[in-house]
């Protein structure tokens, strides 16, 4: 059975092309991030983690989790999640131990080399912040619009996955 393509009216087709241009600026916002982290780390001459690895332990912060956890509090998204997992422990930026109650279950956390780290990024998104406001890029409000927003169509996305319609 084929489906066949909707027949659009005016606003729907302004929404449409709303939709697919936040679909690419989210993904491209994500990219840049990305690139951010890592010219921000080659400056400070940051070489042994890559961005992804860096954000993952900005987002553990001060948590002990486990990698399913990770996942389901949206903290990483990511099909290699136990690899940078490992990698981390490797390099001696995460301490992990596994779980008193599931022995099949690991617990990771920062140590003191991955705080410094989440620091370095904290710094960072700090003096974004600053400079947003400062050169009036975005104010609160606005960005708490932005906010509110992606997290209508996080919701939507999630509701989706579920196939809650």
């Amino acid at each position: 059975m084929t489906q066949q393509t909707p027949v659009l009216d005016g606003s729907q087709k302004l929404l449409t092309v709303g939709y697919l241009e936040s679909l690419a600026l989210v993904e491209r916002l994500h990219r840049l991030l990305l690139d951010v982290i890592k010219d921000e780390f080659e400056r400070l001459g940051i070489l042994e983690i890559n961005s992804v690895q860096a954000l993952l332990l900005f987002n553990v912060g001060e948590n002990e989790v486990t990698a399913g956890e990770l996942k389901s509090r949206g903290y990483y998204q990511g099909s290699n999640v136990s690899y940078n997992l490992k990698k981390l422990v490797e390099l001696g930026y995460m301490h992990h131990q596994r779980s008193e109650l599931d022995r099949r279950s690991v617990r990771v956390r920062l140590t003191e080399k991955g705080r410094r780290v989440r620091a370095v990024l904290n710094d960072l998104f700090a003096r974004h912040a600053d400079v947003l406001l400062r050169k009036a890029v975005i104010d609160a409000a606005g960005m708490e619009d932005v906010n509110h927003s992606l997290k209508r169509l996080e919701r939507f996305w999630t509701d989706q996955i579920r196939y809650i319609y």
